[in-house]
Formats: structure tokens, sequence, C-alpha cells
């Protein structure tokens, strides 16, 4: 999953020597959350407008996730 985000982001920016993806250990309710991390100047490709792309990007992880029975979220930082 990590895999994943790091390829989907790394085809949206500029920088791609700035994307990296940090994970977190499940919490109590089960969530798996990653961390994804770009450069400033990047930052709103990722987000997109109106954060289009940033729920494009959670829909497919949260999708990858089901298929191999995770929860997860994605937060840009």
């Amino acid at each position: 999953m990590e895999e994943l985000l790091k390829t989907i982001a790394t085809e949206l920016v500029e920088d791609k020597d700035a994307v990296s993806v940090t994970v977190d250990d499940e919490n109590e309710e089960g969530i798996i959350v990653y961390h994804l991390h770009v450069a400033e100047s990047d930052m709103g490709r990722v987000i997109g407008k109106q954060g289009r792309i940033a729920k494009a990007i959670r829909v497919i992880m949260r999708a990858g996730a089901t298929r191999v029975d995770q929860k997860i979220m994605v937060e840009i930082d």
C-alpha cells in the first residue's frame, strides 16, 4: 500500500525526490494512517482544485486496502 501511494504521488509532482510516505501503526479502531509528504511547491498539484485529486487518491487507496482487508486513512502533509 505504501508503494501504491508513493507511485501515485510521484507521477503528480515535479520534485519527485521530495515524495515520501510514512506509516503509523494500527490504532485502536484498526485504522492504519499513511502520511504523504511532498515539497511545498507541489502541494497544490497533489491536493487539486477543491481537493478533487486528494479525494481521488484517498478513494484509490481505500479500494486497494479493502482488497487486503485493511482500514486506512491518507493524510497529506
